[in-house]
């Protein structure tokens, strides 16, 4: 169907691009201790983006049973070509992959009552440690199919396989509410319930006293789930192609400049097995590679699509995204802060005389992501007295600006984690952040 569909799109435009995508997924889901619901999905389309006139058009289509359904679908890309932006893209001319192992059969093998194996036993696990607990838990497994193919002869072909497990609880003593959660993903058979419940309890046992803080700048230790979530998103928006094309990014006039702590090393990497986020090649058939945006402090490059790359006079490095009826974007796909020598996160903690662990934020996105000012309530930290955990803190917030913090970096770990899938971290310790609570 991709070569008809080709076929007939270079009849009437200079370049055609198809995109077929098909999933299958088997969700189900406890919530406040019981099953909640099974939910089996599934969904394919096919996607054509084509260059008529020099200008770009795009069509997408559910419907796919015979030559009518493709007659409509190149229609609806010409039609779009009218009105569309300038093509500043030239497509692969050649049919590549990058060698990732992303599918594992043993998870496409995964029935129902493995998956409900998987929850129940995540959920008498954390039942079984305080039954005063009310828990919420996901498992979940996916399994992706995509063909793309150009006109150029370029494109790729693969299957993807995602497993995933998470799990939450609430406990309220009195006016006290407290909400731990963690999950595990992975394109393997692999995601460990025990893992998974232990680590929640763990936070809820560090949780069990509160401790005070006076407001104050001292020193803040980020988890890797604390770290993806405040200091990460100035960043991702600052190494996006596309915010560098628009002159919003404070990086776009320093490539090759020193601009981080010399411990800072981050790169954009599609090519790590199992990865959630990595893939053979991106949604235009560009080979995913591992790509530095920082070494050694010093900014490296920036992440573009084809048009973004196009457009900004760069190399187009292979992060070309999209939803099946979208048009290509630069995006991310395995976010790696490289492991620093400053041990495990309890050697961390034993350094801080006094300071912060934050683990889970909220509103930290509501800063002004492009100046890399930020601030948020710390929704699961603790305090950090004499070398240990003293109790976790409540109406907290930290604040203060991505780039300044990343300049003193006081210790990075050597043992880094995944988060979600496709962030992978170890604790960074920033020296000097506002740290402000409210009484009461």
């Amino acid at each position: 169907m991709l070569d008809a569909l080709l076929d007939e799109a270079r009849q009437q435009a200079e370049v055609a691009e198809a995109l077929y995508h098909e999933s299958t997924e088997l969700p189900i889901s406890f919530e406040a201790n019981r099953m909640k619901s099974i939910n089996a999905s599934q969904s394919s389309g096919m996607a054509l983006r084509i260059v008529k006139d020099g200008r770009i058009g795009l069509g997408y289509s559910t419907k796919l049973d015979g030559p009518d359904d493709l007659d409509t679908l190149v229609a609806s890309a010409v039609e779009s070509a009218e009105f569309g932006a300038e093509a500043r893209f030239t497509l692969p001319s050649a049919y590549t992959a990058n060698g990732v192992t992303i599918f594992d059969p043993a998870v496409e093998a995964l029935a129902l009552d493995d998956l409900v194996t998987l929850g129940t036993t995540a959920l008498d696990l954390l039942r079984d440690h305080d039954k005063d607990f009310l828990c919420d838990v996901g498992a979940s497994r996916r399994v992706s199919r995509v063909e793309l193919r150009n006109s150029r002869g370029g494109g790729t072909a693969y299957q993807k396989s995602v497993v995933s497990l998470g799990g939450s609880i609430n406990l309220t003593r009195g006016e006290d509410i407290l909400d731990v959660w963690h999950y595990a993903v992975s394109c393997r058979a692999d995601v460990d319930a025990q893992a998974v419940a232990q680590r929640i309890i763990q936070r809820v046992e560090d949780a069990r006293e509160t401790a005070t803080v006076t407001t104050k700048h001292m020193p803040v230790l980020f988890t890797p789930q604390g770290l993806g979530a405040t200091l990460m998103l100035p960043l991702r928006q600052a190494f996006n192609g596309k915010t560098v094309l628009q002159g919003a990014s404070p990086l776009g006039e320093r490539l090759g400049e020193q601009v981080f702590d010399e411990k800072l090393s981050i790169y954009n990497d599609g090519t790590i097995d199992h990865a959630v986020g990595s893939a053979p090649a991106d949604d235009e058939g560009m080979p995913l590679r591992r790509t530095p945006l920082v070494e050694d402090g010093y900014v490296r490059s920036f992440i573009y699509d084809l048009q973004t790359a196009g457009l900004a006079g760069a190399e187009p490095t292979g992060n070309g995204e999209r939803s099946p009826n979208s048009l290509p974007a630069p995006g991310y796909h395995n976010a790696v802060i490289a492991p620093g020598t400053d041990g495990s996160l309890a050697d961390i903690i034993g350094g801080i005389d006094e300071g912060i662990l934050v683990e889970y934020t909220m509103g930290a996105s509501m800063g002004n992501l492009f100046s890399g000012d930020f601030s948020g309530n710390v929704l699961l930290g603790y305090k950090i007295e004499h070398g240990k955990l003293a109790g976790r803190v409540k109406n907290t917030m930290v604040a203060g600006n991505t780039y300044d913090a990343l300049k003193n970096i006081a210790a990075l770990g050597s043992e880094p984690e995944w988060v979600g899938g496709s962030f992978y971290a170890p604790p960074l310790l920033v020296a000097d952040l506002s740290v402000s609570t409210r009484e009461g």
